[in-house]
């Protein structure tokens, strides 16, 4: 009688079993030193984003190169373009030295073009958004660069995507844009800011209590959205339950880096 009472879990086993592979394939593949000794959780405050700016241009610089900074990916030969100049483009081969993140990290060959990103203007007041698309272009590139399939193959590489994206510390923003609710004025509502999430909420918010769970973050439920923060409890206590019936020799090796 008692197992009619038993919670439904927050995602299907397969789903799960998807995001702890692809997060064992983010840390073996996306530099797992950075991950442990310099991400942070990048949190939606004037903390991470203190910056002033004057136009839509300057705040769209502004955010990436912060996004670029906190993802360790300074070195990368990256630039801004305004929307009508993004065309079309070969993406160049980079050769780093043995860092593929953060301040140590250096180009060997510079390649003979930059990789052109750009941004959308209709997101210049869903800031969150802006982050959150950011986040994901950089992690597109990185995965292109790394050349390593996710789990899945090439047809997951957008949801691979997202979750190299909250990997990279930005699991707070990519879980709040996942759905855009309409609100009390619809004049307000701009469809064409949402950014085109690949997971669902409930997804996002699994990849992104995975990373808190080996970073040790423990703040960032308060600045999800209200409307999240039970799944993203849920998701904390089968993480840990998880965690404690594992065999797996990395989540293993990772939690006691954590613990450690």
């Amino acid at each position: 009688m008692l197992a009619l009472f038993k919670p439904k879990p927050l995602l299907e086993e397969q789903e799960q079993q998807w995001l702890i592979d692809t997060f064992i394939w983010t840390v073996e593949n996306f530099d797992s030193d950075f991950f442990h000794n310099h991400t942070q959780l990048i949190l939606p405050n004037h903390k991470f984003f203190p910056d002033s700016v004057s136009s839509i241009e300057e705040m769209a610089s502004k955010v990436f190169e912060r996004v670029s900074g906190y993802a360790g990916m300074q070195a990368w030969p990256i630039q801004l373009v305004g929307p009508a100049q993004l065309q079309p483009q070969v993406f160049p081969h980079f050769v780093f030295n043995e860092y593929l993140r953060g301040e140590a990290s250096q180009l060997i060959v510079p390649p003979p073009h930059k990789v052109n990103v750009s941004f959308n203007p209709n997101q210049i007041n869903q800031p969150q958004d802006l982050v959150a698309s950011f986040a994901g272009t950089l992690a597109t590139i990185m995965i292109h660069h790394v050349g390593v399939l996710p789990p899945g193959g090439k047809e997951f590489l957008p949801q691979a995507s997202d979750a190299l994206a909250c990997f990279l510390g930005f699991g707070v923003m990519m879980s709040n844009t996942v759905y855009q609710f309409k609100g009390g004025c619809g004049s307000c509502y701009n469809p064409y800011a949402n950014r085109q999430a690949a997971l669902t909420e409930s997804q996002t918010l699994f990849m992104h209590a995975l990373v808190c769970h080996f970073k040790g973050h423990r703040d960032s439920k308060k600045y999800l959205k209200p409307h999240l923060r039970s799944q993203f409890k849920k998701a904390q206590k089968e993480i840990k339950a998880l965690i404690n019936d594992t065999a797996n020799p990395l989540l293993l090796a990772l939690d006691d880096k954590k613990a450690g």
